[in-house]
């Protein structure tokens, strides 16, 4: 089903050497990270047990409940490339049952003594699985996630596997196969990143690689991927200090543990020119356009920018895109910008649905001359301040929660994840304090140049229709 295109038919530079490890942005200026420091600090302990798992507290004890927040520091990233999917075919695994929890129970018993905020998410860098609990009942959600931790194995048969296979490769068939241009964006993601590339795989696999799974490597992935050491719990809400540390290393501390496995080494991909496909579409009705970029990685320099200038781009009606493409000129249904931040290399992606009659070669001009202006004579400071508006309102309601999604044991865990250290939420911000109109000039002119990919995604049907009718 892959669609594998070949570096030389691409254009692309395939460096196979040495992990390149991105630039730093630069320092926010001092005061500015004092004063956001002062605001937005989340008191929290660090510590290590023997095993190797890190493991992060924080106490807020506004409400008497607890977020448990385990990060695996395992995503499709760190894939062999012939097994695609594991990553995500393991976040349904580890709801499948362990030694001493049966099938399809762990959520019931989640459910039965109250949980909120409860799930498990796989991305290319990470999977994570988080529930909120009454505080009197942190231990029994402690116990659940170091049972499947510690003794997932246990419990896995063919049986199992074969039923989460299924799951997700219905997932995909979802999500990809009959979705409007699931098919095309991958095949565009596919050109960004090309075989033997980590991220060539999408996060759900693939059917062929799905089917191929065998006990044996089920196992092998877990035992290397998801030791103790290469994890990282967090507890933060309303908990006795002496008593968590307690339980934390009466039901993790036993558990044994390989050493931390080592990321993939692989260098940035480049692309030396532009890389156009035209794709049949067979589901949506409507053309879509999609151009993307190569981009910094998350918290490398230029990533704060490429937030900004997606803001500026396509947040609210009056931004550039939208304005010109959906109100002015009613070229498009609708229009995006953003940056995906990724822990090795990022994506800066544009992308379009077409009204009727409209074809994707004039909303690929449309957008052109857009980007052209931005290269020439950057964007407002009024543009950049609602920006940072923005991401700092969405951080700070993240607060409010001590779990899910965007809440504080997630923040801390994010932050830990790709910086090292839990506290800096006053650093994040404040990288968006930094940013200039020249830079988003400079951004523009320099990653958002010709080497790029440009999909367009036309319905067989339609395609007819807007060649005909283009405007």
């Amino acid at each position: 089903m892959k669609s594998v295109l070949s570096a030389a038919l691409l254009g692309i530079t395939l460096p196979s050497v040495a992990f390149a490890a991105p630039a730093a942005a630069p320092a926010p200026a001092a005061a500015s990270v004092d004063r956001a420091e002062q605001q937005l600090q989340i008191p929290y302990e660090k510590y290590k047990l023997d095993n190797g798992l890190e493991v992060i507290l924080s106490k807020d004890d506004r409400l008497p409940v607890v977020a448990v927040n385990i990060w695996y520091h395992v995503g499709a990233f760190h894939e062999d490339p012939s097994r695609t999917g594991f990553a995500h075919l393991f976040e349904h695994m580890m709801f499948q049952g362990s030694k001493n929890v049966p099938d399809d129970v762990h959520i019931g018993l989640l459910e039965k003594i109250g949980a909120t905020a409860l799930n498990g998410t796989t991305n290319f860098d990470r999977t994570n699985y988080f529930e909120t609990v009454p505080s009197h009942h942190l231990e029994t959600a402690l116990w659940l996630e170091s049972d499947r931790m510690g003794f997932l194995l246990d419990a896995v048969t063919p049986e199992s596997l074969k039923t989460q296979q299924e799951v997700v490769k219905n997932e995909r068939r979802q999500s990809t196969e009959t979705a409007p241009y699931g098919l095309a964006d991958e095949k565009a993601w596919q050109a960004l990143f090309p075989a033997p590339h980590p991220y060539y795989g999408a996060v759900i696999g693939s059917m062929e690689h799905l089917d191929a799974a065998t006990m044996d490597d089920v196992q092998n992935f877990f035992r290397t991927w998801y030791a103790p050491a290469n994890a990282t719990l967090a507890i933060v809400g309303d908990f006795d200090e002496k008593q968590v540390r307690q339980l934390v290393e009466k039901y993790f501390g036993s558990l044994p543990s390989a050493q931390k496995p080592s990321a993939p080494a692989v260098e940035k991909v480049q692309l030396d020119r532009e890389v156009v496909i035209r794709h049949d579409e067979t589901v949506a009705s409507l053309p879509k356009l999609s151009v993307a970029w190569h981009a910094p990685a998350f918290f490398a320099k230029g990533d704060a920018t490429a937030d900004i200038l997606a803001m500026a781009l396509s947040s609210g009606k009056a931004s550039r895109l939208y304005k010109t493409l959906v109100f002015d000129k009613r070229l498009a249904q609708s229009v995006s910008a953003y940056q995906q931040s990724l822990g090795a290399q990022s994506v800066f992606t544009i992308e379009a649905i077409a009204r009727p009659g409209v074809s994707t070669d004039k909303l690929l001009a449309e957008i052109d001359r857009i980007l052209a202006d931005v290269r020439k004579k950057g964007v407002t400071e009024e543009e950049i301040q609602r920006a940072r508006n923005k991401f700092e309102t969405g951080k700070v309601a993240g607060l409010q929660s001590v779990g899910g999604f965007g809440g504080k044991a997630d923040l801390l865990q994010s932050y830990n994840h790709f910086l090292g250290t839990p506290d800096k939420l006053a650093f994040d911000l404040a990288r968006y304090d930094t940013v200039t109109s020249d830079m988003v000039k400079q951004f523009a002119t320099e990653v958002l140049d010709e080497r790029r990919v440009v999909l367009h995604a036309v319905p067989t049907q339609g395609g007819t229709v807007a060649a005909k009718g283009a405007r």
